[in-house]
């Protein structure tokens, strides 16, 4: 949708107000049933620059003056942002026009937010960027803010069928966003495709592409059959194109990854929301308060065992990459989950988190239910990666 638009503007087709009347359309048709939006107020842009008249998503986590920042809680309801978060400015003084806010879970945690999935009806969308994904899947948007703290962009964008992307940890500014877990909390951003992200990436974020996907290593954890299956014939497709693509184990320790990634989510995140939880009590969502119970209890050195294997880790993987530039891995277990009481497991996607290197969810071509391949790189690499998700997109569907 993103080309699209570009296309549209840089041929004269359209004006910036003729796209945004595109996206106030479909939000009036879809929106009573996909409830991706906490507030619509189109903000005019902050200057002019490469991605002038483009209209975009932004979570409610974000703070955004004068619109709608409540958490993704009723308790907030009403509250309004004084200021934008950095990125928010930073994207609006390249000409994007902010659309409004989109849904969170309660508080970016596991308490689900009332969006429904436009590409998997009756299933979740994922979360906690929930309506930021859900809005680009649905054509609402052509890009959206969100954020990552285990999976919250990844596995939305498997869900729903999609792109997200999460940067190297640290890249992109956190400052104005509502913090979770800090070790953790990333900026992430979602589009249609990979192709579409490469050109948001580069226009807003001033990315610069000179990689090929050439050589990639697989590595095969555990996933259900029909997200094998993909991820099967995906990597036989690239491999009948000429990409060497080796298949290899997860290093020693990353199930314990998986689990270290989780008590630094509980600790710091408990500790995060302790104030709002003695206030509130489980009105916080039943969820996050029995994350903050777990989390008040977990001792120091348990959080610290955490964070010296996550570095440890980063020693071991970056080692990988010294010899793969890019490893893939399934997005998810599987397709989104029925029912919208759960926001599905992010133990696919919360190792890459932990390690703070960039990770990416392209779609995979499947029929059904969406499926997502998830590629990883160094830390630093973010422009490659980006490229070569936008290069496997291509040659993973010929």
């Amino acid at each position: 949708m993103l080309l699209e638009f570009l296309q549209a503007l840089n041929s004269g087709d359209k004006t910036p107000h003729d796209l945004l009347e595109i996206c106030l359309r479909r939000i009036e048709v879809s929106e009573p049933e996909i409830r991706a939006w906490v507030e619509i107020a189109p903000q005019a842009p902050l200057a002019e620059g490469l991605l002038n008249g483009i209209p975009f998503g932004v979570k409610d986590i974000f703070e955004t003056r004068g619109l709608a920042t409540e958490y993704g809680s009723p308790l907030y309801a009403g509250r309004k942002g004084s200021v934008d978060a950095h990125v928010v400015a930073g994207l609006r003084r390249t000409g994007a026009l902010l659309l409004g806010k989109t849904r969170t879970t309660a508080f970016a945690s596991f308490d689900a937010a009332a969006t429904c999935n436009p590409r998997f009806p009756g299933h979740t969308p994922g979360g906690s960027s929930s309506g930021s994904a859900a809005a680009v899947a649905a054509g609402m948007v052509p890009f959206a803010l969100g954020t990552q703290t285990l999976g919250s962009v990844l596995r939305p964008a498997s869900f729903c069928g999609i792109c997200g992307f999460k940067p190297s940890f640290g890249l992109l500014s956190f400052d104005g966003v509502m913090p979770f877990a800090p070790s953790l909390d990333t900026v992430g951003l979602f589009t249609t495709t990979a192709a579409g992200m490469a050109e948001l990436w580069s226009r807003g974020f001033g990315g610069r592409f000179d990689s090929d996907l050439r050589r990639a290593a697989w590595m095969r954890v555990p996933a259900e059959d029909p997200m094998q299956h993909a991820l099967t014939a995906a990597v036989d497709r690239l491999r009948a194109r000429g990409v060497r693509i080796d298949e290899i184990e997860p290093p020693h320790g990353w199930a314990r990854l998986q689990s270290a990634a989780r008590t630094i989510n509980q600790y710091e995140g408990a500790r995060s929301q302790r104030a709002r939880f003695e206030e509130f009590g489980e009105r916080i969502g039943q969820k996050l308060a029995d994350l903050v119970r777990a989390g008040l209890r977990l001792a120091p050195s348990e959080y610290d065992d955490a964070r010296a294997h996550v570095e440890r880790m980063k020693v071991e993987v970056s080692s990988i990459f010294w010899d793969y530039p890019a490893i893939l891995t399934p997005a998810a277990a599987g397709a989104a989950p029925a029912g919208l009481a759960a926001t599905g497991d992010p133990s696919h996607n919360a190792p890459w988190t932990a390690l703070g290197v960039p990770a990416i969810s392209v779609p995979l071509p499947v029929e059904g239910a969406p499926l997502g391949v998830q590629i990883a790189a160094a830390w630093g690499r973010d422009d490659a990666l980006v490229v070569v998700a936008a290069q496997l997109e291509t040659l993973a569907t010929l």
